[in-house]
């Protein structure tokens, strides 16, 4: 299928996509462009780890990616207690060093002892960077990826003092360290937020995440009339708990309403607890970690998908929930106003709006069945236009004109101890 023009279905709220729209055919070669070049990955966590969320997947699938196009890739991430300190996943080295706050001090050493090995760098700047500029040779292309700006979320979460020390190292200190290095975010959105709030110097490029593609599913999973859904790591900043409230604020006009929250993290007991207090702990199921089918049929089955979260970079979880054809509710935020298209694939909460009133709003449309098939319709349109294949093309060919620009030759340090597992190239998911 080509990739032609710039609308989806609903002509007056279409979008264009912020990559440049390749064929088939152009995204398949050459063949393994990436033959011979080294890159490093740096990532706070890796995919296996207990609060992974979307960055960690944007990260992986990348990774997956390169290695398909003929790169050899170490991952270098923090470690979980009981994990590995190295093993290898999916054709990647993955390299496990320090907790939390220790990864940040290992990681660079680490490539630093190794920068001879590497063509090029991946540095994920979650909040804090990895300063891989200070420790890399200087024709080692970096590329800073970016989901989105924390100076915000720095003081909803830490104490003054601390999140000051954040916001002038994700500001003043990434912008000049980074400021001849390409820089890869996931929305138009954060894009803005870059050049405007940490007013950053750097050339951006917006490379959105992927989305699995939707299978058969078994349907009637989610019990409930209606079957709300949250999907997604229960931490402090998703605000899990404004959703959990919803079986609540909307049980006297619903009394069939149920809430299922999918994920695990260590609000866990935090959510059951409030879910008991507000009286709806037989209207809200906690259901942890679900193994891929069993989420895919209780997502496929909701009737909408509901995130209260106030800091995305784009919304992973959306573009899932409406590769099933499943609209989301979530505030009109930076990020979610990308990913979710108020009143096609979803409904933005405003600026003074609350919450529980445009979920009742959504719910009340959605109980027409023909603007319900129309929705439906929409939501697998617009996922279809993301996949993981085409996020990976996109980064691959940035790399190798990051690679050209500084006239930089593959390393050849030897046979590499990774498995070849080539990928195809293109539209098909690497999965």
């Amino acid at each position: 299928m080509a990739l032609s023009g710039g609308k989806t279905d609903g002509a007056s709220h279409a979008r264009a996509l912020p990559w440049p729209r390749l064929s088939v055919e152009a995204a398949a070669a050459p063949e393994a462009p990436l033959s011979g070049v080294r890159v490093a990955v740096l990532n706070f966590r890796e995919p296996q780890q207990s609060v992974a969320g979307g960055a960690e997947e944007y990260a992986w699938q990348i990774s997956r990616y390169l290695v398909g196009q003929g790169a050899t890739v170490d991952f270098l991430t923090s470690r979980e207690p009981g994990q590995a300190a190295a093993e290898h996943v999916d054709g990647i080295a993955l390299r496990r060093m320090g907790n939390r706050y220790l990864v940040y001090l290992l990681v660079p050493l680490w490539l630093l002892f190794h920068r001879r090995s590497f063509d090029v760098v991946i540095d994920s700047m979650n909040g804090i960077p990895f300063f891989s500029p200070l420790v890399v040779r200087r024709r080692t292309a970096v590329v800073c990826l970016v989901h989105h700006v924390h100076d915000r979320q720095f003081h909803a979460f830490f104490p003054t003092w601390l999140a000051r020390i954040g916001c002038f190292i994700e500001g003043p200190v990434a912008r000049l360290l980074y400021r001849r290095r390409l820089t890869v975010t996931v929305s138009e959105s954060s894009r803005d937020d870059l050049r405007t709030r940490l007013r950053w110097l750097a050339p951006i490029q917006v490379v959105p995440n992927g989305s699995p593609a939707a299978r058969p599913l078994a349907r009637h999973a989610a019990d409930g009339d209606p079957a709300l859904i949250y999907l997604g790591r229960l931490v402090g900043h998703k605000r899990v708990e404004r959703v959990i409230g919803l079986a609540a604020d909307l049980g006297e006009t619903h009394p069939g309403l149920r809430v299922h929250v999918v994920g695990r993290g260590p609000e866990s007991e935090a959510l059951a607890a409030f879910a008991a207090e507000r009286g709806v702990a037989d209207r809200v199921r906690l259901h942890g970690f679900l193994a891929e089918p069993e989420k895919n049929a209780l997502l496929g089955s909701a009737l909408l998908n509901v995130t209260a979260s106030e800091f995305e970079g784009w919304g992973l979880t959306v573009i899932e929930a409406a590769a099933f054809g499943v609209p989301t509710v979530a505030y009109d935020v930076a990020g979610l106003r990308d990913s979710v298209r108020d009143g096609v694939t979803g409904w933005l909460v405003k600026e003074g709006e609350l919450l529980s009133d445009t979920v009742a709003r959504a719910v009340e449309e959605l109980s027409d069945p023909a603007r319900r098939a129309e929705i439906h319709q929409a939501c697998r349109t617009w996922a279809g236009e993301f996949t993981w294949g085409r996020t990976g093309a996109t980064i691959t060919g940035l790399i190798t004109t990051e690679l050209a620009e500084i006239g930089r030759r593959p390393v050849t340090a030897g046979p590499s101890p990774i498995p070849d597992l080539r990928l195809a190239v293109g539209e098909t998911d690497p999965t």
